[in-house]
């Protein structure tokens, strides 16, 4: 989702992820996330560095807050590709942050995006769809909710609710 809609919309700044686990296939240090070992993540946790950062399935994740910083106070607007607990984090830092969840169309096809991937064991799987359902209860706490049936459609969703977003104050009543 990320990806297309930078595609779209080449106004928007990607934020790159920090984790401690190993990169997968086709993944690129300092495009798909910033690989670092768990001592250098603890290292900048403590010293501040993370927007958010979690825990997430035994390795580390987080948003390294300077590159963020830098590009909201240059006036950009910064896409995060990061989970329920770590959007909500970030709400708190940012209240005036643009949350949008998406959603898979339903469990059976979220399942078999996670399949495909093919990183994940039957019980890593399993793991990830009980977070998946315990997460869909917080999407009320979001500015809007996308389901991800298509992809070209919810890039569409997502562009125009930025559109808005960036038009002035968001009409009453998205979700």
């Amino acid at each position: 989702m990320g990806k297309a809609l930078l595609a779209r919309d080449p106004s928007l700044t990607w934020s790159v992820s920090a984790t401690t686990r190993a990169a997968r296939p086709g993944e690129v240090d300092g495009v798909d996330y910033h690989f670092v070992t768990r001592d250098e993540f603890e290292r900048l946790r403590d010293a501040g560095g993370f927007l958010e950062w979690f825990e997430v399935y035994g390795q580390l994740k987080g948003t390294p807050a300077g590159p963020v910083e830098a590009q909201l106070a240059a006036g950009h607007d910064v896409l995060l590709e990061i989970d329920v607990q770590g959007a909500l984090a970030v709400r708190e830092r940012y209240p005036e942050a643009l949350l949008v969840f998406l959603r898979a169309p339903d469990p059976a096809a979220q399942e078999a995006r996670l399949r495909a991937r093919g990183s994940d064991d039957p019980e890593q799987i399993r793991t990830r769809l009980e977070t998946a359902a315990r997460e869909e209860a917080l999407a009320d706490r979001f500015d809007a909710v996308v389901v991800n049936a298509d992809l070209g459609r919810a890039v569409d969703e997502v562009a125009a609710i930025l559109e808005i977003r960036r038009s002035g104050p968001p009409p009453f009543g998205i979700s």
